[in-house]
This record gives C-alpha cells, structure tokens and sequence, in this order.
C-alpha cells in the first residue's frame, strides 16, 4: 500500500464577500508550507472557487453571483490542500447572532480608522442579512464558530481597508478601487487615472507577495486598457487574498480584534504609540 500524503500545514480561507446573491465573491486559500505561506488558489466567485477545487479551469468569463454554501466551500478547500482550514476570514458583517444593524464593533472601527478615510459602512437585517446567517451557521456547523476574541481557530469578521493600512504603514485609506478613481482623482484624464490606479494596485500585490508566496504570480495587474467588469473581479480576487492574509496574523497573534460580544472586526496590531492610542479614544 502506498505511504499516505504527508500532511502540511496550517490552511486559512480567504473571502471577499458579497452582501447579495446578485453580485460574485471573491475567495482564496493559503497554507503553511516549510518556507512560509503559499496561495493555493484565489478566484472572482463562489462557483470559480468550486470549479477550481474539482479540478476544473474556471476559464476567463464574467464571474457571477451566488448563494454562499460553506460546506461546499470547505470541501473544495480539502479538495485543494488536504485539509480544511483553520480559520476563514471574511470581509462582511458577521457575529454570534443575527445582525440587525449598526454595531460597536463598526463604531470602534470607525473611529480608529475614520480620520483615515477608512469608516465601515452599516449593516442591516436585509443586508448582508439572511447572507450573514446562512455563512455562520453553516461554518459553525462544521466547527469553524464566529470568533470575537482570541484564538482565532474559526470564522472572523475582517476589514481590507484598514488591514491594509496596517500591513503596508499607510496613512490613509489607499485608493485600489477601479469604480472611485474619478473621486480620487478628479482633475486627471481616464488614462492617467487608470496608471495611477495600477500603480496602487502593483504595489498592494507586492506586499501581499511578501506575506503569502504565490500572490504576485495569481494576481497579474489587468493591462492598462482593460476595463470594465475584469478590473472589479480582479478587486475582488485582490481583497479575497487581503482576507487571507488577515487571517494568517490572527493565527499567529498578530492581529486584534475590536468590537463586544456581539462582533468584532480583526485588524492587523499596528505599530500605535501610546501618544496614537490616546489621541484615538
């Protein structure tokens, strides 16, 4: 009989959710290899992300929206590495209970980050709503509960805009978002906003590459004429690693968790002085 697969590491699922079926989620997935962290996938959507786990090329069409399944989405996780993973970090309004509106933990954020540009946007009971609790029970059933304190073995609420302050010692809230770029920079011509949008982008993969081996390779910038609906799938792909990378600090202890019983978003640990820390409350 053949000698069984050595297992390997860790694993961590990253997801850049959706507040609606209607609109594609991003998903990726990393493991602890000997080196480091390695990606072993990143997709635009939910079915990209199955398709991948069965071995199959999810091809260059237009990702779409779908109804989250977690079961499906750790089976092709094992499908991919051997294993499920240990913690799944999603960028959506998730909590021990059904969520209903505005939180502590999107104040907290808030008024840590919201001089930087970087305030949470309010959820509700219809959105991300039914999409929410569908994530967490389904998680919870397969023992991956909402965690709002450490250890961070489960499912956990994250926020790409301030992780990425954090991970890249930022100022403020970078501006990646293909949809914005006239709000970011109003007085320039398409084409030099489009540069400077890849610019940012270049950048963010290359601090991704350094924390998650493989990102540089599976998040190819879009060239400078593409646009339309490949640029926000590859937004999507971008924010799903952002996730994944989150998620691997909260393992390690790196990361805190802000919020009450209720919910709490992980945010890289910064480098805060207690001058910073003061000035924050």
């Amino acid at each position: 009989m053949a000698e069984p697969a050595k297992p390997i590491g860790r694993a961590v699922l990253g997801i850049d959710a959706a507040w609606t079926k209607t609109e594609p989620s991003g998903v990726s997935l990393a493991v602890e290899a000997e080196g480091g962290w390695r990606l072993v996938a990143v997709e635009a959507s939910y079915e990209h992300f199955l398709a991948r786990g069965r071995g199959a090329a999810p091809g260059d069409g237009r990702p779409k929206g779908s109804h989250p399944d977690a079961g499906a989405l750790i089976g092709a996780s094992r499908l991919l590495c051997r294993r499920a993973p240990e913690c799944v970090a999603i960028d959506m309004p998730v909590g021990p209970n059904p969520i209903v509106g505005r939180r502590f933990c999107d104040d907290e954020i808030s008024r840590r980050y919201g001089a930087r540009k970087a305030s949470v946007h309010s959820p509700s009971a219809a959105r991300p709503g039914p999409i929410s609790d569908t994530l967490r029970a389904g998680f919870e059933a397969l023992g991956l509960p909402v965690r709002v304190a450490p250890p961070a073995n489960g499912l956990i609420e994250v926020y790409p805009h301030a992780a990425l302050i954090e991970f890249m010692h930022e100022a403020e809230r970078l501006p990646y978002k293909a949809a914005k770029t006239l709000t970011y920079w109003p007085d320039l011509p398409i084409a030099e906003r489009h540069r400077k949008l890849r610019a940012v982008w270049s950048r963010i993969v290359e601090a991704l590459d350094r924390r998650i081996a493989g990102a540089g390779a599976a998040l190819p910038v879009p060239a400078p004429d593409v646009r339309g609906w490949p640029l926000k799938a590859f937004e999507d792909k971008l924010d799903a690693v952002v996730c994944a990378a989150v998620a691997i600090t909260a393992l390690n202890g790196q990361a805190l968790p802000h919020g009450d019983a209720e919910g709490a978003i992980w945010v890289p640990a910064g480098a805060l002085t207690a001058e910073d820390e003061l000035r924050s409350r």
